[in-house]
């Protein structure tokens, strides 16, 4: 027995060789390494903006620069003898992405669900046959995208609103532009305040659950409400005025909703207050909740298959359209966006490898050092009127700043609703210019950018004003 404390000993050798060898990061800014990947990221995100064009899927771009930007830094940290030190960044990154794209697939699958079962198609062929005027659609619209995409995403919530408008407003390109436009303003500020709303407000909370500065609960997120209804309200007064006073002509079959729509509606609810109590009571991460949701969610699937249900076919789609089959919950979760949660994967790690090679420091001791906190997460907001706000909030996060609550709600806002800047700054937009082509457009969009830009604004102001004691 007295041999087994000297065999664990000898066990733990490499482990102790490893703990002593080098452990200090290499600054590779100024290397060709550096430059290389740098170049890389920005070839790559070159392509995924020309998307519309090429019709070559945004993840393929970002996939292949983060294998190679990997693969640069782990050749030349091998060639350096500190082999591990990448090994152990790269696994953090895997770990972050692992926790947010398992989060997102649930929303994902309990929203495809809730399509199936034609929830969206009731709520849209309901509007349709009210007989609102244009002037009244165009705030319906608005206010529903705005309440509907704190529990959706803003892409669903743009693509729902933007069918009805399409679908009433007709041959009035003039209707459809302002009311495409309001969509897109109200679906990214709705986003804002609630954890789910959007990828990014989901990236800030499930990051603060593990920070030491300036943690952002769950609950905080609501203070920014009344900031996010400002950003929307500001533009949609001024534009309501250009929107024409007329009543188009009421239609079209009643939708209804097929068995268990309300029932997972009610799931997807308590999920995310699983979501919630996971993280505040038992300090676990969200997502453990997100997938013990999803099982019931199977369980409920079992039941309507017992039951005789079948899997339709969503618009569009022709895998089954004839001869749909038993209710199987899996479809949905094949339905997934995998595009999305394979382009955040490679944002994700194109990021995290200029963050290691050294680029996100020194961003941010430029523009947060020298800045200010404040003036930095203005920039931010603009800058996601450019760039997806995506990467442009990871790289924020990788910085990792200190910051108040106040602040770290800011750049939560100004991320979220600075793609509203641009017809290109939100995958909502982006979407809507497919759906309403020749319609909305990008010029279109950018006449009606100052009204969009001083909404921006109000909401900071607001912001800072209300929520004054956060900062």
């Amino acid at each position: 027995m007295k041999r087994y404390p000297l065999l664990i000993a000898m066990m733990f050798m490499p482990l102790l060789a490893k703990a002593s060898e080098v452990t200090e990061r290499l600054d590779l800014t100024g290397s060709w390494v550096g430059i290389a990947s740098v170049l890389l990221f920005f070839v790559a995100y070159l392509v995924v903006m020309t998307e519309e064009f090429t019709h070559l899927r945004k993840s393929k771009p970002v996939m292949l620069a983060a294998g190679i930007i990997w693969g640069l830094i782990a050749w030349h940290y091998q060639s350096h003898d500190i082999p591990h030190l990448v090994e152990t960044a790269l696994r953090h990154n895997l770990e972050e992405y692992a926790e947010l794209m398992l989060f997102l697939l649930v929303a994902m699958t309990f929203v495809n669900a809730m399509e199936e079962r034609n929830v969206f198609e009731a709520l849209r062929s309901w509007l349709i046959r009210c007989g609102f005027g244009y002037r009244a659609l165009f705030w319906v619209t608005g206010l529903l995208a705005f309440f509907i995409s704190p529990v959706a995403d803003n892409l669903t919530t743009a693509l729902l609103m933007g069918a009805v408008v399409m679908a009433v407003g007709g041959d009035n390109k003039k209707f459809v532009l302002l009311s495409c436009i309001n969509i897109v303003i109200s679906s990214n500020a709705g986003g804002t305040f609630s954890p789910f709303g959007d990828i990014t407000t989901l990236m800030v909370w499930q990051k603060n659950i593990h920070a030491t500065n300036g943690i952002v609960d769950f609950w905080v997120f609501f203070a920014l409400f009344i900031p996010s209804m400002v950003n929307w309200l500001v533009p949609a007064i001024i534009m309501s005025f250009s929107v024409p006073n007329e009543k188009p002509k009421a239609g079209g079959e009643m939708v209804g909703m097929r068995r268990g729509a309300l029932s997972i509606v009610a799931l997807f609810l308590f999920t995310i207050a699983l979501a919630v109590c996971f993280h505040s009571i038992l300090q676990l991460p969200p997502v453990i909740g997100m997938l013990t949701g999803l099982s019931l969610l199977q369980f409920f699937a079992y039941y309507l298959k017992r039951r005789g249900e079948k899997t339709h076919a969503r618009n569009g789609d022709v895998e089954n359209s004839g001869n749909p089959v038993p209710f199987d919950i899996f479809r949905k979760v094949s339905r997934a966006e995998w595009d999305t949660l394979f382009f955040f994967y490679g944002v994700v790690m194109c990021v995290g490898g200029l963050g290691f090679i050294g680029y996100l420091s020194m961003m941010s001791q430029t523009i947060y050092g020298g800045w200010g906190a404040s003036n930095a997460n203005i920039i931010i907001g603009v800058i996601s009127a450019i760039v997806d706000n995506i990467p442009v909030m990871f790289a924020v996060l990788s910085m990792m700043p200190d910051m108040s609550v106040g602040q770290w709600l800011m750049v939560t806002l100004t991320a979220g609703v600075g793609g509203s800047l641009l017809s290109i700054g939100s995958a909502a937009g982006v979407a809507l210019m497919g759906q309403a082509r020749g319609t909305y457009t990008f010029v279109g969009h950018l006449k009606w950018t100052p009204v969009i830009a001083l909404g921006y604004a109000s909401s900071i102001g607001v912001h800072m004003a209300i929520n004054h004691s956060l900062f």
